[in-house]
């Protein structure tokens, strides 16, 4: 994917709220779960000491369960580092960039991909995080999302949040170790 294309499709994307506003009906329930999200200070603290601009593209779709349960999620991950730039995309109205991300060759959500500050591809994840899909396995749900309406339990939801994060992480460290970016940064 050439970053004017990631460039462009950033562009396009909604902040949460603009996101979920795009649904009255199931909004409430997206904002109900943005609102009890609650980072330990450590959380807070790491993203604080991010440095490296990060745009961040997240496919989603205000139908999809897992998206109900995670994208509120990682919106409160993003809104506590001015350094990411989160934007949601609708993974059918984006279907040129969603294509261009299949998972097991599906259109998976949500699916986030994120960017250098020049829009560079740098990591993806899609569609759920290793304890969801532990989650999924020990209570046989099989391939299908749970309902848009579903709360996980506290503790899954604490470790989902805890993969978010990691993969936030990860990310940072690699667009702050990066030699090119190091250069260009002077540091």
């Amino acid at each position: 994917m050439k970053a004017d294309f990631l460039k462009s499709k950033h562009s396009q994307g909604l902040g949460f709220d603009a996101y979920v506003a795009t649904d009255p009906t199931r909004a409430p329930n997206w904002q109900e779960k943005y609102q009890a999200v609650s980072l330990e200070k450590s959380q807070r603290e790491l993203l604080a000491s991010f440095v490296r601009p990060m745009p961040v593209i997240c496919l989603s779709g205000m139908w999809c369960g897992d998206c109900a349960i995670q994208c509120p999620l990682i919106a409160a991950i993003a809104a506590a580092s001015p350094m990411i730039d989160l934007v949601f995309l609708d993974r059918d109205e984006h279907s040129d960039l969603s294509n261009e991300v299949r998972i097991a060759g599906g259109n998976r959500v949500p699916t986030v991909l994120w960017l250098s500050e020049e829009f560079e591809f740098v990591h993806l994840l899609g569609d759920r995080t290793l304890s969801r899909y532990r989650h999924m396995a020990a209570t046989k749900l099989g391939d299908s999302c749970p309902l848009p309406f579903f709360t996980p339990p506290a503790d899954e939801n604490a470790a989902v949040l805890a993969e978010w994060l990691a993969e936030f992480e990860r990310v940072h460290l690699i667009l702050r170790l990066s030699p090119r970016l190091r250069k260009l940064h002077g540091d």
